[in-house]
């Protein structure tokens, strides 16, 4: 019952022929048929020596993004610049305070009499989706300009860039910054006060009108902290009745309200607050003579480039920046930075990626930004801020974070009301949501991940709060042009690890074995591999693993399916044995070409990780092998004896005769660090295989539950049934199966992540890989074996990432 032979064999692998031309059905070496002893010609491993270098184009581009740490540059807000260009001298209200703004604006209006971004211009063949925001940035600067008797070129040429495209202001196709509806209506309204001539589109004009008095209406009728905050938010918009007095309790310690320079200009501007004032002073001592929609946003800033260096990939170019950037992060949450507990994007991208760095994180500050976040100014109208804080929510580790769990099912439902509701306008964020809903984090292959990344990467990404804003990191073409190069370079030596793998599972006579059903369904065992830890310099553990995941495939089988007890017993006794002549002491013709593949094999692996260890492993693995065999045959015992073990006698044995062990263990040995026989014997060692090789027992036993129940055979769902006294639906059993399960996964996890440890961190990442493979393939009811499989493996192994759209 082995979870190879589960997933790989046992599905309807006939699909797939025609997806792997590289499989040879030929032997390239018919002289390799003599297989006794252990004489046999070792295999060549993979040429990958000419891949490992890269070029001079790729070492500039890695330069260029190493400089974005250095840099913590965030695009200028032409809405926010002309809002602080509208405050007044403290020492007279006839007297601009921020001249060189209202300069700043002189100088950048578009040919076209807008006040547009770059960013706001699409570089894809796709219109852009932000003609909203530029209606509003440029309405603000008119109004800013006209206040001080400014620029009266410039105002009028504004003036017919809006009469031309007003009609924008109320399409639905075009994405609409948060308080839209309210604050471009009251600004119009300013601007008619002001007797500006405007001549729009009179229905345009009164459905806009009726689109703000019905979001009014709905916010006085709601009455919600929600509510509440928002409306401060967007409190330039509300006019002189707003009671600015009561805003002033959002005030942070930097002067600003909400990190905002417009509500915060606007503030001044009701009150004369001093120190949101001193606010614009130091936005504008930073920035010059314009200011960005957020500010400051350094931390995010800086975590969006991590973040997008580990999704794309790439992240291994640049350990020393990141762990500069993570060690700042860590200081500044442990001092309850306002930067970080104030904002709830900020919040969620720390606390997911420090929890998965290894750094000691509580979940109490994260979940009380989760809560407030729904009395936070639109937050969960943000598609990018709800997405950001789920993703934050699956790092469950602990039992106690009971809460933690709550929202998590509380942002999953409203990621899953926008998607279903059709809400999210930008197809590539539209494609992130279902990834993450569909896919969980501890559910997706990474190489999966990192191509599905790739391909939907937004070279025209922006965020959008009240208006639009961009970082260095978002749509960057330099991280996107390395992650490509890297993708692609890496799959290349996947390709020929893969060669090297057929021409191993020829050599072997694997491919006369008549339960070998189908002969393409070792590629699903180096693609586990090759799909889940990627990098060039683990060829050696990534052969390791699908060679033996491939030979457990069939030791299973002869277990499970088609051997004689004769047969059985026979292998484990030359696995003991270990020097034998296979001409006279194998049983069987099967039996010989399994024992001397395995032995092959051992041998093979046991050489390379001897030169990696500087120590023989080798008994390691056989003993490895053994456990697996011995516990293969004590189910075969329990079903022939019809005997029933006790909850604890099958979880002892099971987690064993999953049969991860020679897959996951003798690749330890070939991922880097030196793994002492002190490591070996430790009980956190033993930990992280039980924890990891559970997970995949228990998904399998619920997948599997009628099958074997039909066959005879028990597994833990039909154990817990009847030690409930047959009392309780499978249904039943099933919610608790999985709650067994959940609590093994983050158990795990925690171990993996834990920073004082006696196994290395590279090899307790292969524990979690694995916990990822098999969640993948259970994932869904279906067992995840599908045309779509099918078409991921031959994408991630075969077909290469072309860019063609810059």
């Amino acid at each position: 019952m082995g979870i190879v032979a589960l997933i790989l064999i046992k599905a309807a692998m006939s699909l797939i022929l025609s997806s792997f031309p590289l499989f040879r059905s030929s032997r390239s070496s018919p002289a390799s048929a003599s297989l006794a002893g252990s004489g046999l010609p070792k295999t060549t491993p993979p040429k990958t020596a000419s891949l490992q270098s890269h070029s001079p184009m790729f070492e500039e581009t890695k330069g260029r993004i190493a400089k974005l740490f250095k840099k913590n540059e965030v695009c200028i807000s032409t809405y926010d610049t002309a809002w602080v260009g509208m405050v007044p001298s403290p020492f007279s209200s006839d007297q601009p305070c921020f001249p060189d703004s209202l300069f700043w604006l002189l100088d950048n209006q578009c040919p076209d009499g807008s006040w547009a971004q770059p960013h706001h211009h699409s570089h894809s063949h796709s219109p852009s989706l932000l003609n909203k925001d530029v209606l509003s940035s440029t309405l603000a600067s008119i109004l800013a300009l006209h206040k001080w008797g400014l620029g009266q070129h410039h105002i009028a040429k504004g003036l017919h860039f809006l009469e031309l495209n007003f009609a924008s202001a109320t399409d639905n196709s075009q994405i609409t910054p948060l308080g839209f509806d309210i604050v471009f209506p009251a600004m119009l309204d300013h601007a008619a006060d002001l007797s500006l001539n405007l001549r729009l589109d009179p229905t345009t004009l009164n459905d806009l009108m009726n689109r703000r008095d019905l979001e009014l209406q709905r916010c006085t009728e709601n009455g919600s902290a929600e509510t509440e905050v928002y409306m401060a938010y967007i409190g330039e918009g509300m006019g002189k009745l707003h009671d600015w007095e009561s805003v002033m309790k959002y005030q942070r310690k930097n002067g600003s309200l909400f990190n905002s320079p417009s509500t915060t200009a606007a503030a001044f501007i009701a009150l004369r607050n001093s120190d949101c004032l001193n606010y614009l002073y130091s936005a504008l001592n930073k920035f010059g003579s314009a200011v960005p929609a957020v500010y400051p946003l350094d931390i995010y800033s800086q975590l969006c480039i991590v973040d997008n260096l580990e999704r794309l990939g790439i992240s291994r170019f640049f350990s020393t920046e990141i762990q500069s950037v993570l060690d700042e992060t860590y200081r500044c949450w442990l001092q309850g930075d306002e930067e970080i507990i104030m904002d709830a994007s900020t919040c969620g991208l720390a606390f997911r990626t420090l929890r998965m760095n290894g750094y000691k994180v509580t979940s109490d500050s994260f979940i009380k930004v989760v809560q407030d976040c729904f009395s936070s100014p639109g937050h969960m109208r943000d598609v990018n801020t709800t997405l950001e804080l789920y993703r934050a929510s699956e790092l469950m580790l602990y039992p106690h974070e009971i809460e933690l769990e709550k929202q998590n099912s509380r942002l999953r439902s409203l990621l899953e009301q926008e998607l279903s509701g059709g809400s999210i306008q930008s197809s590539q964020l539209n494609a992130e949501v279902k990834q993450a809903l569909d896919y969980p984090f501890y559910a997706a292959l990474d190489r999966m991940v990192k191509k599905k990344t790739i391909e939907h990467y937004n070279i025209d990404d922006s965020r959008i709060l009240k208006t639009s804003f961009r970082l260095p990191s978002f749509g960057n073409k330099d991280l996107l042009s390395l992650s490509v190069q890297d993708y692609n370079r890496c799959q290349a030596i996947h390709r020929e690890e893969l060669r090297e793998f057929d021409r191993w599972f020829v050599e072997n006579r694997l491919d006369e074995l008549e339960f070998a059903r189908h002969k393409s369904a070792y590629y699903y065992c180096y693609f586990a591999a090759a799909a889940t830890f990627f990098a060039p310099e683990l060829s050696d553990a990534r052969m390791s693993w699908a060679k033996n995941a491939l030979m457990t495939t069939m030791v299973d089988d002869l277990f499970d399916v088609t051997g004689s007890v004769e047969e059985m017993k026979n292998l484990i006794q030359l696995v003991e044995l270990w020097d034998v002549d296979v001409s006279t002491e194998c049983c069987s013709h099967k039996v010989q070409i399994l024992f001397s593949a395995l032995k092959r094999t051992i041998c093979e692996v046991g050489d390379r990780a001897h030169q990696l260890q500087g120590r023989s492993i080798r008994s390691h693995i056989i003993v490895i092998w053994l456990d697996l065999l011995h516990s293969m045959m004590k189910e075969v015992e329990w079903t022939r004896d019809k005997f029933v073990p006790t909850m604890d006698e099958y979880v002892s044995n099971a987690h064993v005769s999953f049969a991860l062990g020679p897959i996951v263990l003798p690749a330890l040995y070939l991922v880097g660090p030196k793994l002492s026989e002190e490591m070996v014997n430790h009980s956190e060692y033993h930990n992280l295989f039980k924890l990891m090789s559970m997970c995949g027992r228990l998904m399998n036993d619920i997948r599997g539950y009628e099958r074997e129940h039909d066959d005879g055979k028990l597994n833990a769902m039909s154990l817990y049934i009847m030690n409930n006294g047959g009392e309780i639906t499978p249904e039943v059993a099933i919610l608790e199966i999985k709650s067994w399960n959940d609590r093994h996964r983050r158990d795990l996890l925690r171990l993996v992540l834990e920073e004082k440890s006696v196994i290395p961190k590279a090899c307790k990442d292969l524990f979690w890989h694995m916990c990822s493979v098999v969640h993948l393939f259970y994932n869904k009811d279906d067992g995840f074996w599908s045309q779509e499989l099918i078409e991921v493996v031959n994408q991630v192994i075969h077909q290469p990432i072309l860019l063609n759209h810059f």
